[in-house]
């Protein structure tokens, strides 16, 4: 299984607090059979001002201490950039890690506020695409709009998003809206990618065979192993290759 969406990098915003607990995250994933891992530390511009240059030596070493603990899953890295008009610059400037390219077409991981759905994002998303960019949204389920009026989901499918779910929504572990809303997702075949957006080892760990087991029951094999490998490879594969 490859997981796109990680908070594995230490020290870096609110996901892994030092190296020992990064390597502790890595070892959960392997044990889980998760064979890649993109770490998508937070650019949340005044909270997690991360650079691309920070993010790809922070990563550099990871890899290192890894290896050196004799882990073997394979790591990059991309980021979790939350909506935000300021984006506009740092895109034109070449200056946002994209999470993968396919046909030509670079892929954001494009968080929305957890609590509410922003005025604007209709025309964000419409620049995004002029300057060839598609986005995905991670974790739909969680925010509290969308959960409130789940039609937000269809405006954005309509704009051309492609979403991902948090792997314990799917089981229930973020309350029963965002369950129902990841089952209804599923099912209508809304969903590009499960991740585990793994933060803590106590809190939110990389584990993702539970959620595969309960999507194949749910929808199929052949359509378990999209969500899980099949999609993630295409999407990460301009990554891995470097």
């Amino acid at each position: 299984m490859i997981d796109i969406h990680s908070h594995i990098l230490p020290g870096i915003d609110d996901g892994a607090k030092d190296l020992n607990e990064s390597l502790a995250l890595l070892k959960i994933a392997q044990s889980d059979g998760i064979t890649h891992m993109v770490a998508t530390p937070h650019i949340h511009i005044g909270r997690f001002n991360n650079s691309l240059s920070l993010l790809q030596s922070n990563i550099e070493n990871l890899k290192k201490e890894a290896n050196a603990a004799g882990i073997n899953i394979k790591l990059a890295v991309a980021a979790e950039v939350r909506l935000d008009i300021e984006l506009m610059s740092l895109i034109m400037n070449n200056k946002l890690p994209f999470i993968g390219k396919i046909n030509n077409t670079n892929y954001l991981l494009l968080e929305l506020p957890h609590s509410h759905v922003p005025q604007g994002v209709d025309q964000f998303i419409k620049w995004l695409f002029k300057n060839n960019i598609k986005p995905i949204i991670p974790h739909p389920e969680r925010n509290r709009d969308i959960q409130a009026n789940p039609y937000y989901i269809e405006r954005l499918k309509q704009l051309g998003c492609e979403f991902q779910l948090t792997a314990s929504s799917i089981q229930g572990e973020w309350g029963e809206q965002a369950q129902i809303i990841s089952t209804n997702m599923l099912k209508k075949g809304w969903v590009s990618y499960v991740a585990s957006d793994a933060h803590s080892v106590k809190r939110r760990p990389p584990i993702l065979s539970k959620a595969k087991q309960t999507v194949r029951d749910l929808i199929g094999p052949a359509e378990a192993h999209a969500l899980f490998v099949a999609n993630p490879v295409k999407l990460t594969e301009a990554l891995f290759s470097d």
